[in-house]
């Protein structure tokens, strides 16, 4: 009948007689509201891409689907997830001025997976036992749930952590939050693309297992020559080389005993670096633009479907061929409960393009491209001073004029031409040890005084909001409140925001407004920070998995005069050297860059992707523990040309 759960083809249906005609009218109220609400769910399932199987089926389901849809428990799922991801920070081993005893980390984990077997527990109930075992993504968070339960009362019973390499499973319970479902669609897409990635993958390591073979056959014999000693030290050299990172370093040996050796180095970097990378990327590119294309056609026909539902749920056996304004009235008040009722005509009407008094199915096809526009009222005044006194108007008529004029606007170029020109020149005249927290030149406050009196202005003859709906406008406001702000730390000496004052130079990008290519680059990146951000989050998950790997297997194992067996004890040596009078400490930073903890993980994971030395990192752990953990390096540096390859193709 109207109303179930049941997806049906009329939606009003016979009822038991009434009593009278006031009960007949609340029982079809009634009915139509549920339709309106199914319908509702219907269209969310179609833009959130939720398979229609997970379609509450009873009002028990229904009550748990809605308490699962709201953004209070988003919010929950995403403070959940956020707060399992930084125990990492008080768990050992931990950053130093963050550790916290076991029971209280332990404790606090049990809190935040107890949270998430609610979250799992209401989803269970909205989508009952069999459905909830076909979703392999609930199943996955499911199965690490309890994994990481057990693990965590084990640790609270010992009052000491272990072995821990399941933390690296804890991104699963942020990336299943609904405020990451970019990063869930990046994620399938690396993942839909990996067959194709894999077998050029094979076909470059097959090419490399060649190479070193013909390497450790060619070099081996020469006693000068450290890369290729044995088969894996030839396999190791090799894999470096493809990064670049060891050239021309790793040949200089064989070269330096028969200049011909240059050859073998010249061709495997032709095959594999020139022919071999180029083709995976030409590969990968591919496949990705397939992934592109089918998941595109499989999202359009997915909102399709949930539109001939929620069609199919707003006629009646009077009208079946179409939706007139009160039942489209009533789905949006369950679909978009905050738009006001003018927006919901307006929106009506932009779907009725037709003319007819009722929506056709043609039309409600573009339900989800309407559903997005902004309105927003016309106003009658021109200016927002215009209701103001004469005199008033004519005041502020004039900064308006002024603000607008192209002769103010360079003015302020020039003005911001010359600041660049003064900072240059003052920079390269000061001094070795100067410090902004003693003293600020008066060009600052000059240049300042400028930029505040322009932002007066605009606000004055703009208006508030006409100059703040403008992003360049938001940052120079930004830009010129910081420096206001660094400049009153300085005269109340208030040292930790001195660094405020060196935000300066920022004004400077507004020079790039003068070239419309220019503003036309950072329009681009502007558009592009939402993707950007969502892939910057996916790579942020992947040094978080591998962060933890690291941790677990190779904290504490590099320091200062560390891996002196190895051929790269230099990079860690700290010496004392005298030098006349004077002792100085000749330092190898390279056992900065060790998985201490999670902050310094990560900042040696980014020197890694940033690939420049990373042999060093990699020769120095290894020489400390074992030769199989040059896996972990190379499987990264795997994982962070997947990730380049992806990164490349979306932008």
């Amino acid at each position: 009948g109207g109303g179930n759960y049941d997806i049906v083809n009329n939606t009003v249906v016979s009822t038991p007689r009434p009593q009278n005609s006031r009960t007949q009218n609340a029982s079809l109220r009634q009915s139509w509201e549920m339709n309106y609400q199914e319908a509702a769910i219907y269209l969310q399932e179609g833009e959130n891409n939720d398979k229609f199987f997970t379609h509450p089926r009873n009002p028990k389901a229904l009550a748990a689907y809605l308490f699962a849809h709201n953004h209070l428990f988003y919010m929950m799922e995403l403070v959940t997830g956020l707060m399992l991801l930084m125990l990492s920070l008080c768990e050992a081993p931990a950053v130093p001025t963050l550790r916290l005893d076991v029971y209280v980390h332990a404790t606090l984990e049990l809190l935040a997976l107890t949270l998430v077997g609610f979250e799992l527990c209401m989803k269970l109930r909205w989508l009952g036992f069999h459905t909830f075992i076909r979703h392999r993504r609930t199943m996955v968070k499911t199965s690490v749930l309890l994994l990481q339960f057990v693990e965590a009362i084990v640790v609270l019973v010992r009052q000491t952590s272990h072995l821990r390499v399941t933390r690296a499973l804890r991104p699963i319970f942020l990336v299943d939050c609904r405020y990451c479902g970019a990063v869930r669609r990046n994620l399938r897409q690396i993942f839909q693309s990996l067959p194709s990635f894999i077998d050029i993958l094979l076909l470059l390591l097959f090419f490399m297992v060649i190479f070193a073979i013909l390497g450790f056959c060619l070099f081996s014999t020469n006693s000068a020559d450290p890369f290729f000693k044995t088969l894996e030290d030839s396999l190791v050299s090799l894999f470096v080389l493809l990064t670049t990172a060891n050239f021309p370093d790793v040949m200089m040996p064989a070269y330096a005993k028969n200049r011909w050796s240059c050859v073998f180095f010249i061709v495997y970097l032709s095959i594999e670096l020139y022919f071999i990378m180029n083709l995976l990327l030409a590969v990968v590119f591919d496949t990705f633009n397939d992934v592109e294309k089918m998941k595109f056609k499989s999202l359009l026909l997915h909102k399709r479907s949930a539109i001939d539902h929620a069609f199919q749920l707003l006629v009646s056996r009077q009208r079946p061929m179409g939706v007139s304004l009160k039942q489209f009235d009533g789905l949006m008040r369950f679909y978009r409960p905050r738009m006001s009722a003018r927006e919901r005509f307006l929106t009506f009407k932009a779907l009725n393009t037709s003319g007819a008094p009722m929506l056709s199915l043609q039309d409600f096809y573009k339900f989800y491209e309407v559903i997005g526009l902004k309105w927003k009222t016309r106003r009658s005044r021109e200016h927002w001073f215009d209701d103001l006194p004469h005199t008033a108007f004519l005041i502020f008529k004039g900064i308006y004029l002024l603000v607008k004029s192209k002769a103010f606007q360079y003015a302020m170029y020039v003005v911001v031409a010359i600041n660049a020109v003064w900072i240059l020149v003052e920079t390269f005249t000061l001094e070795s040890g100067y410090s902004w927290s003693k003293f600020v030149p008066l060009s600052y406050v000059i240049f300042l005084t400028i930029y505040g009196i322009e932002v007066l202005l605009k606000i004055t003859g703009l208006g508030p909001m006409a100059y703040f709906s403008s992003g360049w406008n938001l940052f120079d406001f930004s830009v010129t409140l910081f420096a206001f702000l660094g400049l009153i730390a300085l005269v109340f000496n208030m040292e930790p925001f001195y660094f405020i004052v060196v935000l300066r130079p920022f004004q400077l990008l507004r020079l790039f407004k003068i070239k419309q290519r220019y503003r036309n680059v950072l329009d681009t990146m502007f558009e592009l920070f939402p993707r950007m951000a969502s892939l910057g989050l996916t790579l942020i998950i992947f040094y978080y998995s591998f962060a933890i790997v690291g941790m677990e297997f190779f904290a504490d194992v590099v320091y200062p005069n560390c891996c002196n067996t190895s051929t790269v004890a230099n990079s860690y040596r700290q010496i004392n050297i005298t030098e006349g009078n004077r002792t100085v400490l000749e330092e190898g930073y390279y056992y900065l860059n060790n998985f201490n903890n999670i902050l310094s993980s990560f900042v040696t994971l980014f020197e890694l992707t940033v690939v420049n030395n990373w042999y060093i990192t990699m020769e120095g752990v290894t020489s400390m523990t074992s030769h199989w953990s040059r896996l972990y390096f190379m499987t990264f540096y795997i994982v962070t040309m997947v990730r380049r390859v992806f990164l490349g193709n979306c932008c």
